[in-house]
């Protein structure tokens, strides 16, 4: 707890972040902080477990935890209380408790009933006995009984109903790593696969439900000829390093990045019957998991990221992704969705908006084609670029104007570095 004679700064509550429209809950696997620590904007609080994944949740303020309100491993909807902290970027030090924690846009969370049944449960009796976390490798430990283990094995042991105080760690000060954990027996480790691709494929068929029943789409698709882009590329990557080689993906979102601020209408958030756009431009970028289903962490910022920075964001965050550890300020943040189907996919693929966003941008397949140019036909490199947009929020005239513009500004690739 907060010394006596400090100021008094404002109380935040920590919450169980929004991570995206089809998350209704999540479960905290370990908390990486104590009372009394001090965090800044973006420093590591918790892990939660979600149908994405395991997520790294952030701080969303400087400030001072006061007091951890649940312990690990709990289940708890989307917006219960998980901790208490005084923030201190607040100008004039005060007592008053603001409920703000996590800027994360969401048009659904968890449904009243679903709420009202698990926070009688569990939030309500935990809420009166803050939790004070045993030895994580961060601080010294209270003499708390509990095993020190590392979050990933937290979570696997809670998942495999494995009691840690039976085991031997080989991690620092004998925590108990992944490694400690006993092997999985083939039959449970195909069980524990489909599990978390069922959990996984109701979240997406929730979300994608919920846009095809309420958002009135439209669709416009443009072939765009990127036989200078990709001679472009060519000569890029022969003088570069393997690590630092570009992949056309990037040039393409590197493109709509610095597109999409002239285009209001395409990159923000539809809720309760109105539009609010975004001055940020977040980019979801989406990521095929290899045990099937998608992650969608969005590239922040990314119309103020040059092509070599868009590049380092989408290898840093496909390998995070498939490993499960994504950051908090990554998922639900996006502003508007790009969806590649692969070299080895369809020649184009019109997505479906992932509400309350009210834009996705579909990439097709890198194909060579006939074209014709100044009268002649020669092959060439095309792509069929589709957009799926909110007709409420904008119209055919807006899309096919935006689609032309990406066109027109992959002609200069140049420019994007």
């Amino acid at each position: 707890m907060m010394n006596n004679s400090s100021p008094s700064y404002p109380l935040v509550d920590i919450t169980m972040p929004a991570l995206g429209a089809d998350m209704r809950d999540g479960t905290l696997i370990d908390w990486q902080v104590r009372p009394g620590d001090q965090v800044k904007k973006g420093d590591i609080i918790a892990v939660i477990e979600t149908n994405k994944g395991a997520i790294d949740m952030e701080a969303y303020h400087d400030g001072i935890i006061t007091e951890l309100l649940v312990m690990p491993t709990i289940k708890l909807p989307v917006g219960s209380v998980m901790a208490r902290m005084a923030e201190t970027t607040s100008q004039s030090p005060s007592s008053k408790t603001t409920h703000v924690s996590h800027p994360i846009t969401s048009s659904t969370h968890t449904s009243p009933e679903h709420e009202s049944h698990d926070m009688t449960a569990q939030s309500a009796p935990i809420a009166h006995r803050p939790y004070l976390p045993p030895h994580t490798g961060r601080h010294e430990s209270l003499g708390s009984t509990r095993p020190m283990a590392s979050p990933a094995a937290r979570q696997q042991a809670n998942q495999r109903g494995i009691t840690l105080s039976g085991l031997l760690g080989s991690g620092p000060s004998g925590a108990i790593l992944l490694r400690d954990l006993p092997a999985v027996p083939e039959a449970q480790a195909s069980r524990d696969v489909d599990n978390r691709k069922s959990t996984m494929r109701q979240a997406i068929s929730d979300a994608m439900s919920l846009s095809k029943q309420q958002i009135p789409h439209y669709y416009l698709s443009l072939e765009i000829n990127l036989s200078k882009t990709q001679q472009w590329l060519i000569r890029q990557n022969q003088q570069r390093e393997p690590e630092q080689r570009l992949l056309i993906t990037a040039v393409i979102l590197t493109a709509i990045a610095r597109q999409l601020p002239r285009y209001p209408a395409l990159n923000g958030f539809y809720q309760n019957g109105n539009f609010t756009p975004s001055q940020a431009i977040h980019i979801g970028n989406t990521i095929s998991l290899r045990d099937e289903g998608l992650v969608v962490p969005a590239i922040l910022n990314a119309d103020q990221l040059n092509l070599d920075q868009i590049m380092v964001s989408l290898r840093d965050q496909t390998e995070r992704g498939r490993r499960g550890r994504l950051r908090s300020s990554e998922l639900g943040s996006a502003t508007v969705t790009v969806t590649s189907i692969g070299d080895r996919g369809a020649d184009a693929i019109t997505g479906v908006i992932y509400p309350p966003q009210v834009a996705i941008v579909g990439l097709g397949r890198l194909r060579q084609a006939p074209i014709v140019d100044s009268g002649n036909i020669a092959i060439g490199d095309l792509m069929t670029v589709t957009l799926s947009a909110d007709h409420r929020v904008s119209d055919g005239l807006v899309g096919s104007r935006f689609l032309n513009a990406i066109a027109k500004q992959l002609q200069h690739p140049e420019d994007l570095l």
